[in-house]
């Protein structure tokens, strides 16, 4: 099933409905509601779906942001963070989303889990990442700082994953009540939470819960495997029993993501084998990217991809 984020469109407009008129005019009529949304917005998006203008798949956490949070900042607030206020308010936070999420009629609410704090990005997947970039991936310094990654990571991430599970846990009963699948991204940083590892720990912990599952981002995974810290096509199949749905963006390298598909690197042939075509494939576009990239690679996916149109069964 195709969807398309808010993300692409949302700080160009202050109007909600408005804002959707643009969405539906690139052909996508079923929308995934993205963070970074302001409350002035609410009620356009609100006349916009009562008026049955659109479909809501999924919401973005944090939806609306927290009105004290004055840029697009979805990681204000971390279920991870050492300050036990911050771990509350993101808990409240999010709430708010899944009551969200409600009303529109979603079927799932992406979630970023937090980060490790000892792990600032610049020095680590940052320096990996500008490292790559100079054509070094290939060089013994590269793989030094790659392996010092992934044991600083082993070494501090255990703490800051079990603040994230904890905060999840309790987040079980309020999503049921919603009727919502809690969607834990992938992400692009190492440093986040959680990690490869930490991630197929997650999905075997909640294995019995038909309240959390994996949310695949394509760019995300993309990144990821260009720093040769995983493999995107093997990472899916370990990944497959527990997929949801997706963000659906490209890569091009080494490290600009939430590019139009078609105009990257990724190898959607090899990698789309490891979905159920029903599932949420939801555009989620850089803001930079323009209508007249949009419309023909819209056209040519569904032209190579005709499945992933499929509507859910029920729907």
């Amino acid at each position: 099933m195709l969807a398309f984020s808010t993300c692409w469109n949302n700080s160009r407009h202050t109007d909600g409905e408005e804002m959707i008129d643009e969405i539906l005019e690139l052909g996508f009529d079923t929308l995934e509601l993205s963070h970074g949304m302001t409350v002035a917005k609410l009620p356009g998006i609100q006349r916009a779906f009562a008026a049955k203008k659109f479909k809501c798949v999924g919401v973005h956490n944090y939806f609306p942001s927290p009105t004290e949070v004055m840029i697009d900042a979805p990681d204000a607030y971390e279920f991870s963070s050492d300050d036990s206020f911050e771990r509350s308010k993101a808990f409240r936070e999010t709430l708010k989303t899944l009551k969200i999420a409600k009303e529109f009629n979603a079927s799932y609410v992406v979630l970023h889990m937090g980060s490790v704090t000892p792990m600032p990005h610049k020095k680590w997947t940052g320096a990996l990442t500008n490292k790559l970039a100079a054509g070094e991936q290939l060089t013994d310094s590269y793989a030094d700082d790659k392996l010092a990654c992934v044991k600083r990571r082993e070494k501090y991430g255990p703490k800051y994953y079990q603040r994230a599970i904890n905060t999840l846990e309790r987040l079980v009963e309020p999503a049921k009540e919603a009727g919502v699948v809690l969607a834990v991204e992938s992400r692009s940083k190492y440093e986040d939470v959680p990690d490869e590892a930490e991630m197929i720990t997650l999905q075997e912990h909640f294995a019995d819960c038909p309240q959390i599952g994996y949310w695949h981002d394509f760019g995300h995974v993309g990144l990821k495997h260009n720093l040769g810290l995983l493999d995107h096509d093997e990472w899916l199949g370990k990944m497959a029993p527990y997929l949801i749905g997706a963000h659906l963006h490209d890569v091009q390298w080494p490290k600009r993501d939430h590019r139009v598909p078609f105009t990257g690197s990724l190898p959607y042939d090899d990698l789309l084998k490891h979905f159920k075509p029903e599932m949420p494939f939801t555009w989620e576009l850089s803001p930079t990217r323009k209508t007249e990239q949009i419309l023909p690679a819209a056209q040519l996916w569904r032209q190579k991809f005709p499945d992933t149109q499929k509507l859910p069964s029920g729907t």
